[in-house]
């Protein structure tokens, strides 16, 4: 989802970087643009972001359901490495009320997903949410996207799914706060919230999904980082087609 007023600035970087990796983008915004933009009845503003979020799964309900198995909700202020978000879901059936993030414990019983960090709804999430505004068991009872979305979820028995054992792959914020270890401190309120015990520096998996509040430059370094950068002679720990290769043979045996 992308703010008018960012198109410059922001939403046409992450088309030239990371979003080229989606099987599938749609720029989901309150105004039409060229880049496309697929304009919803919304008003601008942030106090009607949840609204935008309602109006974008009903939708991608109406128009694209079929076409995939997952759909991530990502804002124009996020890198995503698609691939490990790919190695990730693979995991998990589409066809079952399932959704991943940055898992938050407080408010919901059974937690909800950090929006700054992008969320993504499994098909049956996505037709379970928008069932839920079609029978009235979900409401717009809050301007908190994230917290309002997540208590639809929980009416709807839509689970939120664990993406790293200990919630090291989406980020609602830049990676310095995660990679550099801080000085005894207070927690900050989102370190407080997370579902799991709280870990800073380093505290990123492998297979990071996500970093919350980049812009253009910060989008192209770490393009750059993730997908070009190599050391002369270094072979990375974790080959997915080795393993392939080796439960094959173990098969085949």
């Amino acid at each position: 989802m992308m703010g008018p007023k960012y198109l410059e600035s922001r939403t046409k970087h992450i088309r030239d970087t990371w979003a080229k990796r989606c099987n599938k983008v749609m720029y989901m915004s309150s105004v039409k643009t060229d880049l496309p933009t697929v304009e919803l009845n919304v008003t601008k503003g942030r106090d009607n972001l949840y609204w935008k979020t309602i109006r974008t799964f009903q939708y991608i309900y109406q128009h694209h359901l079929l076409e995939a198995g997952w759909f991530l909700k990502a804002d124009d202020d996020m890198f995503v490495v698609i691939d490990n978000l790919h190695y990730i879901l693979s995991k998990y059936d589409p066809e079952k009320p399932l959704y991943l993030g940055r898992r938050f414990s407080p408010f919901i019983n059974q937690g909800y997903i950090s929006g700054g960090a992008g969320y993504v709804l499994s098909k049956e999430a996505v037709s379970r949410f928008v069932k839920g505004f079609s029978t009235g068991d979900c409401t717009h009872f809050s301007t908190i996207e994230d917290k309002a979305l997540g208590k639809c979820m929980e009416m709807m028995t839509v689970e939120p799914a664990d993406s790293d054992v200990m919630g090291r792959t989406f980020h609602a914020y830049p990676p310095d706060h995660y990679l550099v270890r801080q000085p005894p401190r207070p927690w900050s309120q989102h370190v407080i919230y997370d579902h799991y015990t709280p870990v800073e520096g380093p505290g990123c998996s492998d297979f990071v999904v996500s970093f919350h509040y980049i812009y253009a430059v910060e989008l192209y370094v770490l393009e750059y980082l993730t997908y070009h950068l190599r050391p002369y002679g270094y072979k990375y720990r974790f080959n997915p087609e080795e393993t392939n290769e080796l439960n094959t043979i173990v098969k085949s045996m």
